[in-house]
């Protein structure tokens, strides 16, 4: 059964969620302000933290390179799939 303390931390992320898309629904119409430089500097701070666990976690930087790998292979297949079906359903539709 799950812990309540996961259900309030996933109905918080489900409540900013949908407060975002609402918002944005109901803003579509007015002067756009740009999010980029924000966003950018969250991904950032998100990218470092994430760094900082795993470097903080023994066990995490011991099955990085194993799980590096894990992650190039299945990077490197979808990669290669995504072409051979874009190719596949762009013959389909005749956009070549």
């Amino acid at each position: 059964m799950l812990d309540a303390k996961i259900i309030l931390y996933m109905l918080g992320l489900t409540v900013s969620l949908v407060a975002g898309v609402l918002l944005g629904y109901f803003l579509r119409n007015k002067r756009r302000m740009s999010l980029n430089r924000i966003t950018l500097g969250i991904i950032i701070i998100l990218i470092f933290s994430l760094g900082f666990s795993i470097g903080s976690s023994n066990e995490l930087l011991s099955a990085l390179p194993k799980v590096g790998l894990d992650a190039l292979v299945i990077t490197l297949l979808a990669i290669c799939f995504s072409v051979v079906f874009a190719k596949i359903a762009g013959k389909m539709v005749k956009l070549e």
